[in-house]
């Protein structure tokens, strides 16, 4: 199961930007995920209780955001979100399109307690999640 993997490197993650911030935990995390991410969403969220036990995220809600897939046409030059299994252009209906969106999976945010010294932090992170 390669989604604790991944828990594990998003735990990786939000434990970097809590340090650099002096936090005390996170509260609540926040995820986008595209549908051609090659995760699936519940195991993911099976895995993360595991792979954040006795972190600063222990116990930190996750929210996962599911991202749309989106492709431009090389021959119109539009773009549109389609579906995962049919990446045609909504436009024109051409087949020769690029993928823009819809692979990822990124750290959205992170919305950490801090120390009582420092007022409550909302971390906006959007960075990709280094999975391979």
């Amino acid at each position: 199961m390669h989604e604790l993997a991944i828990c594990q490197a998003l735990i990786n993650q939000i434990e970097s930007i809590a340090a650099e911030r002096n936090a005390i935990r996170a509260v609540s995390i926040v995820i986008g995920m595209g549908p051609l991410s090659g995760v699936e969403a519940q195991l993911l969220e099976h895995a993360y209780p595991v792979a954040s036990a006795g972190s600063v995220a222990d116990g930190a809600e996750l929210v996962i955001e599911k991202l749309p897939v989106r492709v431009r046409c090389t021959q119109c030059d539009k773009e549109s979100d389609v579906s995962p299994n049919k990446l045609i252009c909504k436009h024109c209906g051409d087949w020769r399109t690029t993928l823009l969106s819809g692979d990822e999976l990124m750290l959205m945010s992170v919305e950490l307690e801090t120390y009582p010294e420092t007022a409550g932090a909302t971390a906006d992170a959007e960075s990709e999640l280094s999975l391979h």
